[in-house]
């Protein structure tokens, strides 16, 4: 079992900036890569980021692309996401996610990935 606890959210202007942070415990981080998604109201979960085991892989989805940054720390055992430039359009629960495939896999990955975190609200007042 992994345990993913996200951080970070809150409410921030348009332009503004935020940085998530998910920190796991349970299983050997490094072995996992890891993700973001996000979910807004009405809407079905997306996926936002994802980080190679090493970190030298990264993915992101065209929306966020140019503005959000997916980082880990595996000695910290912590994956993170700076968002710069939000927009309201990006207001979501934001969920990390750790899974044992690759991190291209979770850009499109048919099933869920194998763990969650609970969620982080992010809020874009326009």
């Amino acid at each position: 079992q992994v345990q993913l606890v996200e951080s970070g959210g809150g409410l921030v202007q348009a332009g503004g900036s935020l940085r998530l942070s998910c920190a796991a415990s349970g299983r050997t981080f490094s072995n996992y890569v890891m993700g973001w998604f996000r979910q807004a109201p009405g809407k079905e979960r997306e996926f936002v980021s994802a980080i190679s085991r090493s970190g030298l892989q990264t993915y992101y989805a065209d929306s966020v692309k140019g503005r959000f940054t997916i980082s880990r720390d595996n000695a910290k055992n912590t994956v993170y996401l700076q968002m710069n430039s939000l927009k309201p359009e990006d207001t979501a629960v934001y969920y990390c996610a750790a899974d044992s495939s690759t991190a291209q896999a979770m850009r499109t990955m048919p099933r869920p990935p194998d763990y969650w975190g609970q969620g982080t609200q992010v809020t874009v007042s326009s």
